[in-house]
């Protein structure tokens, strides 16, 4: 890794690399598609990975020629979801003690999330999450999502900041391919399925929010 000045910033997206929400959405997914008689399989699931709700349920409606519709799938959705949460939602490894070591540093944080203000802001109320970032970005604030880089630009924009002075932390190749074309430093933390995605043009792929690298990188460690 090429030494480079620590950043200024650092942005983190929700589903997968706060939270364990990508592994309870493949659950989502995996029973609606079942209820259909359709296999939710590995190349659906990175097609749809990192993406707006809309959009992915779109690319589920297409790829298996589904009568529904997104609404009614978003629906049915949420409903499963309700129930998954309240039995399994857990923080990601390693996410407490980044944000309190960022929080020592006086380190800026913010999140840009493809999820909805509703859904971001229930998953981070559960842990009181919320008041320790800067600002929260949603698939509201935005008219492109993921890997359109509009929501990191405007990450940058709202810091005050140029998007080289953000570390962006993601799990998708998706997500990563949006902070990167915004000009960010990226981090990608796979976990699961992402793991088999091409991180081409991050400048590390971390085994955790743990890693030391990133710690290094962010000039904590």
């Amino acid at each position: 890794m090429s030494r480079q000045p620590a950043p200024k910033a650092v942005v983190f997206d929700l589903d997968g690399l706060m939270f364990n929400t990508e592994a309870l959405y493949q659950k989502v997914g995996a029973e609606m598609l079942r209820r259909r008689g359709k296999l939710f399989d590995a190349e659906l699931l990175d097609a749809m990975m990192g993406r707006p709700a809309g959009a992915a349920l779109q690319l589920m409606i297409d790829y298996h020629k589904l009568d529904n519709t997104i609404a009614e799938l978003k629906a049915e959705t949420d409903a499963i979801f309700a129930t998954l949460l309240d039995e399994g939602l857990e923080q990601m490894p390693g996410l407490a003690r980044l944000l309190e070591s960022l929080e020592r540093a006086g380190i800026p944080k913010a999140i840009a999330t493809s999820s909805g203000p509703d859904f971001a802001r229930n998953v981070l109320d559960r842990f009181e999450l919320a008041p320790r970032f800067e600002f929260i970005l949603t698939c509201d604030d935005i008219r492109e999502g993921k890997p359109h880089p509009e929501i990191y630009r405007l990450a940058a924009h709202r810091l005050g900041l140029a998007p080289r002075e953000l570390l962006v932390l993601e799990d998708s190749h998706h997500g990563c391919r949006s902070a990167i074309a915004a000009g960010a430093i990226v981090v990608a933390v796979p976990a699961g399925p992402s793991r088999r995605h091409d991180f081409s043009g991050a400048a590390l792929v971390a085994d955790s929010l743990a890693d030391p690298r990133l710690l290094a990188l962010l000039a904590l460690a």
